[in-house]
């Protein structure tokens, strides 16, 4: 499986041109893709880092890292998912990074998606659903995704994001209408972001494979 995650993020480095700004995600497959970027450190005007992890693996290649304040609208961001369906949308978070992900997406003019076959399936739903969630609200926002939802909230234990938040993971779910679950959870007083990559999915999809599949 791993060269099938390698050979995704190094087909996603097509995408990339001399004098851009990447956005840059998290994850296992995304790590491939920051070592092939390392490559280009010198061609690109740098990188804006979805997570304190991948900003460490591309400060270790000495890759620029700009907050996304001082570049503006991007080109280009590359990231991987947890499940992605027919339709280019994506349940992320499975890192925890799922936030600042949603963020560099929004300010993105092109979101390159690389995955494995693995992470392939027909409806969402069956990767646990990340819901990044203010601390004092965790029990609240629990109750509220079950009477909304019908789906099994479970508290991460012991995990925080990069925000200081907490993430609640939702099991038991069939995504049907993704883009009306994002917009549900997102009014529910406590929550910071949803993993569902539904309202803004990828624009192409790059499956790992020999040769790797483009959406």
């Amino acid at each position: 499986m791993s060269d099938m995650k390698q050979r995704a993020a190094e087909k996603a480095i097509e995408y990339v041109e001399d004098g851009m700004i990447v956005g840059v995600g998290t994850g296992s497959t995304v790590a491939y893709f920051i070592d092939a970027l390392a490559a280009w450190k010198d061609r690109i005007a740098g990188t804006v880092s979805s997570s304190e992890q991948s900003t460490a693996r591309l400060r270790s290649h000495g890759i620029e890292v700009i907050d996304l304040n001082a570049a503006g609208p991007l080109s280009l961001y590359v990231d991987g998912a947890d499940e992605c369906d027919p339709h280019k949308r994506l349940i992320k978070g499975g890192g925890a990074a799922l936030t600042r992900e949603k963020i560099i997406a929004e300010a993105s003019e092109r979101f390159v998606c690389i995955v494995d076959p693995s992470k392939r399936v027909d409806v969402l739903g069956r990767f646990p659903l990340p819901v990044e969630v203010i601390p004092m609200a965790r029990s609240l926002v629990a109750r509220e995704i079950l009477r909304l939802t019908g789906g099994q909230p479970v508290w991460r234990d012991g995990v925080v994001t990069d925000n200081g938040n907490l993430i609640l993971d939702v099991h038991n779910l069939s995504i049907v209408d993704p883009v009306a679950m994002e917009r549900e959870l997102n009014q529910v007083p406590g929550v910071v972001s949803v993993g569902l990559f539904a309202r803004r999915p990828a624009d192409v999809v790059i499956v790992g494979g020999e040769p790797p599949l483009v959406l």
